[in-house]
C-alpha cells in the first residue's frame, strides 16, 4: 500500500486528490488545519486525519510523528495548502504569503525526509503555479501577463524553486512542482472562473504515481512540463 500525506486537504483540489488516490489504493492521510473540517473531510473519503497547520512547527512535526509511528514510512508527499494572499500587499500579508506557499514546505518537507527515505520510491508533489514562472509572466501571450498578483506569485516561484533545489539535495526522491490549472475552489471564488478540482486533480495525481525512474526538478501541468 503507497501511503501518501496530503497538505491542505479537507477541500478543493487536496480533497479531490484525496479521493483520486484512494482510489488508486493510495493510504491517504488528509492534512488540516481545522479539526473539524478534517476529520469531517477524511470520514467522508474514508481517509484517516491528522492535523496539520504548514505554518507551525510543533503541528507539522507531531503529524509526521503520527504517520511514523503508524506507518513507518511515508512514499508520497503532496504540498497542496496555499493561500492566494490577493487582499493587500503589505508586509504582514506578505509573511503570511511566503509562511504559507513557501516556508510550509520547507517544514512539512524536512519533517517529511526520514519517513520518505524509507520508502522504495519517494515522491513529493508540490502544487506551485505558474504564476510563479517568470517565462509565463513575461509573456503577453499567457493569460498570467494580465494577472497582478505579487505576492501569490513570488510566493509560488519560491515554492518551485524549493522543488528544483529540492530535487538537487535530494537525489534518491523525486521532486516535482505542477501548475494544475485554473480551478474552481474557495480560494479562486472572487474571480468566478476555473474547472473543476477533479480536473486539476488528476495533474497531481499523475505526479504523485510516477514511477521510479520518472522525471525530478520539473515544473508541469497537463500538458507536460513548463518553463520556470
Amino acid at each position: 500500500m503507497t501511503v501518501t500525506l496530503i497538505t491542505g486537504a479537507n477541500k478543493g483540489i487536496g480533497f479531490e486528490t484525496a479521493r483520486q488516490l484512494l482510489e488508486l489504493g493510495h493510504v491517504v492521510y488528509i492534512g488540516a488545519r481545522d479539526v473539524e473540517r478534517g476529520e469531517r473531510a477524511a470520514a467522508t473519503l474514508g481517509a484517516r486525519f491528522v492535523q496539520l497547520d504548514v505554518t507551525d512547527d510543533a503541528s507539522v512535526n507531531d503529524a509526521l510523528a503520527t504517520i511514523g509511528s503508524a506507518e513507518g514510512r511515508l512514499d508520497v508527499l503532496v504540498n497542496n495548502a496555499g493561500v492566494l494572499a490577493n487582499e493587500i500587499v503589505d508586509g504582514p500579508t506578505a509573511l503570511r504569503a511566503f509562511d504559507v506557499n513557501a516556508v510550509g514546505i520547507v517544514r512539512v518537507t524536512e519533517a517529511a525526509l526520514p519517513l520518505l527515505r524509507k520508502s522504495s520510491n519517494p515522491t513529493v508533489v508540490t502544487v506551485s503555479s505558474s504564476m510563479g514562472s517568470f517565462w509565463a509572466v513575461t509573456n503577453p501571450d499567457r493569460p498570467e501577463f494580465a494577472m497582478p498578483l505579487a505576492l501569490y506569485a513570488a510566493s509560488k516561484a519560491a515554492a518551485t524553486m524549493l522543488t528544483i533545489q529540492y530535487a538537487k539535495s535530494q537525489p534518491g526522491i523525486k521532486f516535482n512542482a505542477l501548475e494544475p490549472g485554473t480551478t474552481a475552489t474557495d480560494m479562486t471564488a472572487a474571480f468566478g472562473v476555473g474547472r473543476s478540482p477533479e480536473e486539476s486533480a488528476r495533474v497531481v495525481v499523475r505526479l504523485a504515481t510516477l514511477d521510479s525512474d520518472g522525471p525530478t526538478g520539473t515544473l508541469q501541468d497537463e500538458t507536460g512540463e513548463l518553463h520556470f
